[in-house]
């Protein structure tokens, strides 16, 4: 164990206040019962007032300041300190210490289930039913069913497994976190003749941070700063943007797919039909016209067909170009086509997490501020005068913040670049096999321009989703 450590000058521990926000053991403490109370309350609010006329509280906390603001901003800067700060990871760790500490069969010790639970128990369900976790009630019971089940894995199985597979944000959040510029790693000079591995020892996960660093990777670290309590030798460094994905590190079939299973059902799927939803040629796109082919003999209820559809394609698209164009990649380089496919993948996370940063930058004047405030207000009583939007959408002040869509794949490209460097063959081969395995890319690209061009030239529907209003008419005859 070290007790003292000059820091150097882009250690954050090293800096006054970013050393209280992110090493300050009481003050981590305060933050974590706070957001702790606040999840509980959230979700016994929801129970209580189930109706959106009396709760503004429980969805503007959950989805709005919980995800997709802080989570979305913070994974593209400082990485998993949600993770940190997370309920069911504060309360797994004093579960664990006390449970049956089993070893997770090899069954659920599977990050692909947490992926699954992620892509088709949220982003299905919210396209096809985009009301249903507007309701209060319906959000409450999401999170207190995660609680439970949460709860049972820590108990019976050691090492937070829950947050390793099942969490279903707990790949995500890995992978996406990587775009960051930090980097929790350890003084070399004092790990070379430590005897008692404090840090490890504190780890919950059962990680070993003075690995960290030689590995390239921070493997399943939440950020909880265990093992900086434990060690002063420990440092939580500013990076470069994405250093690890410049260079070799051990990669995940899971973590890619999620990066595309994520690209597809935010970023491609909401440019189908939020963006171009919103168009006044809403009905010429070719998910809106399977939706009314397909609804014209079959009856689908409440379910939002053009929101099936627009994801259905989004992810057949998605999944085509990624793994048709690395495979296109890996025979032009004449690579195998895994190696291809697993090293090259990890360019799409900027795509999401870096062009996220736009909507989230437009909905927070649209309706997240508003939407939090007035939940506070609500839940706890504050006798605060009702907050109004910050903005409309016809403040053209507000799109400023779809730079970051042109940022995201200039990003991208900029790794995809650098991850070929990891890929053993010819340069002229490279640059023939560039646009192919860069095809999500540029489709992600294209479909920016393409949403600028289509509102230039017909401009946007003024009715809102135009889908909405087929549906309404539907039901009037």
């Amino acid at each position: 164990m070290v007790n003292f450590v000059k820091r150097d000058k882009n250690d954050i521990f090293g800096m006054p206040i970013l050393n209280i926000i992110f090493k300050n053991r009481i003050f981590q403490r305060v933050v974590q019962v706070l957001v702790l109370t606040v999840f509980v309350y959230a979700i016994y609010f929801g129970f209580i007032n189930p109706t959106k006329e009396k709760n503004l509280f429980t969805t503007g906390l959950f989805w709005g300041l919980f995800w997709p603001f802080f989570m979305v901003t913070t994974l593209s800067t400082f990485g998993r300190v949600f993770c940190g700060v997370c309920p069911h990871g504060f309360i797994g760790k004093f579960i664990t210490k006390v449970g049956l500490k089993r070893k997770i069969p090899q069954s659920l010790a599977n990050p692909f289930i947490g992926v699954f639970l992620l892509f088709f128990g949220w982003w299905a369900t919210y396209y096809m039913y985009p009301e249903f976790f507007k309701i209060p009630y319906a959000t409450a019971l999401l999170f207190f069913i995660m609680t439970i089940i949460a709860v049972v894995f820590y108990y019976i199985y050691d090492e937070m497994a829950y947050c390793k597979y099942i969490c279903p944000i707990g790949t995500m959040t890995k992978v996406f976190s990587k775009v960051g510029f930090t980097k929790l790693e350890t003084y070399k000079e004092h790990c070379s003749s430590c005897k008692t591995f404090d840090c490890a020892t504190a780890c919950s996960y059962n990680l070993k941070p003075f690995t960290f660093a030689k590995k390239n990777s921070m493997e399943d670290c939440t950020l909880c700063m265990d093992c900086s309590s434990a060690c002063e030798s420990v440092a939580f460094k500013l990076k470069k943007p994405s250093s690890t994905l410049f260079d070799k590190f051990k990669t995940s079939k899971a973590e890619v797919w999620a990066l595309i299973f994520i690209t597809a059902a935010i970023s491609i799927t909401m440019g189908f039909h939020h963006a171009l939803g919103r168009s006044a040629i809403v009905e010429e796109f070719f998910w809106t016209k399977t939706a009314r082919y397909f609804e014209s003999f079959v009856n689908f209820g409440t379910i939002d067909t053009v929101g099936l559809f627009a994801f259905l394609y989004a992810v057949l698209i998605s999944i085509v170009l990624s793994v048709g164009g690395m495979f296109i990649a890996s025979k032009i380089l004449k690579v195998n086509f895994q190696t291809t496919f697993y090293t090259l993948g990890y360019a799409f996370a900027p795509l999401f997490i870096i062009g996220g940063l736009s909507h989230i930058g437009e909905f927070f004047f649209y309706s997240y501020a508003s939407n939090i405030v007035n939940g506070f207000n609500q839940a706890f009583y504050l006798g605060l005068e009702f907050m109004q939007p910050l903005a409309s959408r016809k403040d053209e002040w507000v799109h400023i913040f779809k730079v970051f869509n042109h940022i995201g794949y200039i990003w991208a490209f900029v790794l995809m670049i650098n991850r070929f460097k990891l890929i053993e063959s010819k340069t002229i081969l490279k640059v023939f096999a560039f646009p192919f395995a860069s095809a999500l890319i540029i489709f992600y690209m294209s479909l920016n321009f393409y949403t600028g061009y289509v509102f230039k030239t017909y401009g946007a529907n003024m009715g809102g989703h135009n889908h909405k209003n087929h549906q309404m008419n539907m039901e009037n005859k």
